[in-house]
This record gives C-alpha cells, sequence and structure tokens, in this order.
C-alpha cells in the first residue's frame, strides 16, 4: 500500500504541476504555445488515475498489504522537486544558456524571400526574423529603415553587449539563443539577463559566434528601453 500511495501522490503531483503551469500560462517556458491542448491532456489524465489510485487504497485490507508497511520509500523523495514546480515555477532559460550555446540562426533557407517591410517606422520585428534579414539578405529590406527588437542583455567576447531571444523547436531543452550585437546610444550598466526594448537601424558589421561559428548581426541603438520580461520568452 505504501508504494501504491507513493505512485498515486508523486502521479498527482507531476499532474498537478502540468495542469498549473499550463492554467497559469507558465508553460511557454518550458514548450511551445501551441501544446497547452496535450498539457491539459496529459495533466488531466495522471490527476484523474492518480485519484483512482488513491481512493483503492481505501478498499478492505488483505492479507499482505502492510506487509511493507514499516519501510521508508525512497520514491517520496521524487516529490521534493515535484513540489517546486508547484510552489515556485523555475524562470525561463536566458543569459547562463546563452553564453554557453551557439547562436541558433542555421543557415539560409532555400529560395528564401525577404518582403519588404510594413509601413511605417519604427517596425516591430522579432531578433530572428531582423537577425535572418541581416545577415541572408544582407540587410537589403532593412536599409534606411528603423526597427523594434526587445530581448535579453547577454555579454559577449571582449565585453561586447548583445541582444539575445531564446529559439525554441519543441521545448526548452532543445532551446538555442540567436543573438544580435548592439552599437551606438547604450544606457551604462545594461544587466546581463535584463530585458530591454531597443530601437535602431541595420549595421552592417558582423561578429563570430565563438560557439558556432554562425554570423551574429549588429544593430546601430538610437533608445534602449527596460522593459519587465515578457510572459512568451521565446521566439519559434
Amino acid at each position: 500500500m505504501v508504494r501504491q500511495a507513493t505512485r498515486s501522490v508523486i502521479l498527482l503531483l507531476v499532474g498537478g504541476a502540468i495542469l498549473k503551469t499550463t492554467i497559469s500560462g507558465t508553460y511557454v517556458r518550458y514548450v511551445k504555445e501551441g501544446m497547452w491542448p496535450l498539457l491539459y491532456l496529459a495533466g488531466g489524465a495522471m490527476v484523474v488515475i492518480a485519484v483512482l489510485g488513491i481512493v483503492g487504497l481505501f478498499r478492505p485490507a488483505v492479507a499482505g498489504d502492510h506487509e511493507h508497511g514499516g519501510r521508508f520509500d525512497a520514491a517520496w523523495l521524487l516529490m521534493v522537486p515535484m513540489l517546486a514546480v508547484l510552489l515556485l515555477a523555475p524562470p525561463a532559460l536566458g543569459g547562463f544558456s546563452a553564453t554557453r550555446t551557439g547562436s541558433a540562426l542555421g543557415t539560409a533557407p532555400a529560395n528564401a524571400d525577404y518582403p519588404p517591410l510594413a509601413a511605417g517606422d519604427p517596425v516591430r520585428l522579432s531578433v530572428l526574423d531582423y537577425a535572418s534579414r541581416s545577415v541572408f539578405d544582407q540587410g537589403r529590406t532593412l536599409t534606411d529603415r528603423t526597427v523594434k527588437l526587445s530581448g535579453f542583455v547577454m555579454t559577449g567576447p571582449d565585453n561586447r553587449v548583445y541582444l539575445a531571444r531564446m529559439r525554441i523547436t519543441c521545448c526548452a531543452a532543445d532551446a538555442r539563443p540567436v543573438k544580435v550585437g548592439l552599437t551606438g546610444a547604450l544606457p551604462d550598466g545594461l544587466a546581463p539577463d535584463s530585458w530591454v526594448e531597443v530601437v535602431g537601424r541595420y549595421d552592417p558589421r558582423t561578429d563570430v559566434d565563438e560557439v558556432s561559428a554562425e554570423r551574429i548581426p549588429y544593430i546601430a541603438v538610437t533608445t534602449a528601453t527596460p522593459i519587465p520580461a515578457p510572459k512568451k520568452a521565446y521566439e519559434s
């Protein structure tokens, strides 16, 4: 009975953690946004199975049910990380992971076509879109335009300042950063992992990522404004 209780409680905590992060919206720190229906199904199924298992503990006892009742079951220790997720959801990946992972810009897509930017300056772009247009299209659609990007601050080699966003394909386990170098009007004391919104223009210079050897484009910043970390921290 002790082992059944352990399994049921752990399953209840895992399912509860999944449902909690899905309902609160913090699941986007761990998986892609469109996976919420699967999370509801998985978490709900775990909770139902766990409740049925707990209800089964109250059936009339039979011989042998209490045979191991006095021994500590190490599986209870698995409750610790589950309680941590329930009580304190870990933040999205940031600068610590980005500095240890190569840029995820990848190679130029076949037959890539970068249409003109929308009318009106500044035009908001994702970090991935800006970096792709800079590297693969040589900034053709960015020239003489003012753009707006947001991301977290990270420090590169020789104390260069980068703006970065983590890019995920499925979940946080495969997250890799897209980096853009910052030059121009930068405020003093930009702290690593702080989030900023920058407005600026295309800068043709590039760096080479020391980890992945991919090119890192630059933006010449005219204004940089601190912002809170967004609910949806990843790009895809």
